[in-house]
C-alpha cells in the first residue's frame, strides 16, 4: 500500500513525513525543496501485537506497514508543466491513495504561495491540477476508444464510461465522484487517473489550535468538504508531531497526557490510511514470531493464506482460527481449544479483521 503525500508548498507536507517515517526528508521556507519523491516504510499501529507477544514471547514481532511517499509541492499550472508539475504528476500517479495536506494556521514566518491562509482554496487548486491532468488522459484515451467503437461494440462500453467521468471532471468534481458499473471499472482500471483514488485531508494546525480544532474555521471548512465528499479529514499539528516523534515511548506519553491528546495525530493517519484503501489485519502468532497480514476487506481464507506463502494457499486444507478477544480473554490456545472458541473455517470463509490464524495446507 502506498500513499502519497501532497500539498501547496510550505503547507508543512514534508516536515510531517519526517515525523511519520523519522528519514529526514529537507525542509526548508522555499517552494520545491522536496524534488525527488522521498519514500518512507512506516508500521500499522497496533497494540494487539504487543499484546500477543506477551502471550507469546515471539523472537520478532512484525507490523502491517505502509508506505509514505513525500512528493514535491504543486502551484497552479502543474498539468501544464508550471513548478515542478511534470514531476509531481508522473510520481503521484504511481501511488494508491492520496493524503492533501492543507496549511490552516497563520505564520508571518513562512510563506504562503498563494499569500494567505485559505484551505478550500489550496485544496481545489491541487483538485483542478489533478482534473485537467485527467482530462487530457481522457481525450487521448477517448479518440482511440470512438475509433475501436465504430467495428467492436464492447468498445462503445468503455466511451460510455469515459464520457460519464470527463462530464464530472469538467464540472470541477473528481473522478471518483461518478458511479460506474463493475464492467467500467474493470475496463477503465489501467487509466491510472488521479481524481479516482482514494483522497483523505490532513488540517496542518498551530498547537493554540489544536486544543480547539473542533471550533476552529478553517479546520471546520476542510472538515465539511471532505465529508461532502465522500472522505476524512484529520487535525494534527505538524510541529508537535515532529517533537513527539524524537521521544522516547514514555516520554511520548508523558508529553501526550499534558497536551490532553489521547493519541499522536500521525497514529490516526496512519490507521485512516489502512482504512482508506479498505484494508485490514488477520493475525498469526506463535513463538517464532506474533505478525499483522495486511487484506482487503472481504477477502476469503485462501487467498490470506497466500499472503503468507503461494504454496499454502494452493495447498489449502482449513484455518483454525480465533477471534483476537476471545484468545486475550482465555489467555491461551489451550484454554480457548477447551472452551470450544476454535473455529475450523474452510475456502469459503470471509476473514474478519483481527482473526487470529493457522491454515492448514498440503503441497
Amino acid at each position: 500500500m502506498e500513499i502519497g503525500i501532497v500539498g501547496l508548498p510550505n503547507v508543512g507536507k514534508s516536515t510531517m513525513f519526517n515525523a511519520i517515517t523519522k528519514a529526514g526528508a529537507e525542509c526548508a521556507n522555499y517552494p520545491f525543496c522536496t524534488i525527488e519523491p522521498n519514500v518512507g516504510i512506516v508500521p500499522v499501529p497496533d497494540e494487539r501485537l504487543d499484546n500477543l507477544a506477551k502471550l507469546y514471547n515471539p523472537e520478532k514481532i512484525t507490523h502491517a506497514v505502509v508506505k509514505f511517499v513525500d512528493i514535491a509541492g504543486i502551484v497552479k499550472g502543474a498539468s501544464k508543466g508550471e513548478g515542478l508539475g511534470n514531476k509531481f504528476l508522473s510520481h503521484i500517479r504511481e501511488v494508491d491513495a492520496i493524503v492533501q495536506v492543507v496549511r490552516c494556521f497563520e505564520n508571518g514566518n513562512i510563506t504562503h504561495v498563494d499569500g494567505s491562509i485559505n484551505p478550500l482554496r489550496d485544496v481545489e487548486t491541487i483538485n483542478l491540477e489533478l482534473i485537467f491532468a485527467d482530462l487530457e488522459t481522457l481525450e487521448k484515451r477517448m479518440d482511440r476508444a470512438v475509433k475501436m467503437a465504430r467495428t467492436d461494440k464492447k468498445h462503445q462500453v468503455e466511451v460510455d464510461a469515459l464520457n460519464k467521468i470527463k462530464a464530472s471532471l469538467e464540472a470541477g468534481k473528481l473522478a471518483s465522484s461518478v458511479t460506474l458499473t463493475d464492467e467500467e471499472k474493470e475496463m477503465l482500471s489501467d487509466f491510472y487517473l488521479l481524481t479516482a483514488k482514494p483522497m483523505m485531508y490532513v488540517g496542518n494546525l498551530s498547537e493554540d489550535q489544536l486544543k480547539t480544532y473542533d471550533t476552529d474555521e478553517n479546520f471546520l471548512a476542510l472538515k465539511k468538504y471532505a465529508e461532502e465528499n465522500g472522505s476524512e479529514a484529520i487535525p494534527l499539528c505538524v510541529k508537535v508531531e515532529e517533537e513527539l516523534a524524537t521521544l522516547e515511548d514514555d516520554e511520548k506519553a508523558e508529553m501526550l497526557e499534558l497536551m490532553g491528546i489521547e493519541e499522536p495525530g500521525l497514529d490516526k493517519l496512519i490507521k485512516a490510511s489502512y482504512k482508506l484503501l479498505n484494508l485490514m489485519s488477520f493475525l498469526t502468532a506463535g513463538e517464532p514470531e506474533v505478525r499483522a497480514w495486511t487484506i482487503t476487506i472481504g477477502t476469503k481464507a485462501p487467498a490470506a493464506a497466500g499472503k503468507i506463502h503461494s504454496d499454502i494457499e494452493r495447498g489449502f486444507i482449513k484455518a483454525e482460527v480465533i477471534s483476537y478477544s476471545d484468545l486475550m480473554e482465555c489467555g491461551s490456545m489451550v484454554k480457548a481449544r477447551e472452551k470450544g472458541l476454535i473455529r475450523f473455517e474452510g475456502k469459503e470463509y470471509v476473514m474478519q479483521d483481527g482473526d487470529v490464524v493457522l491454515f492448514r495446507f498440503n503441497v
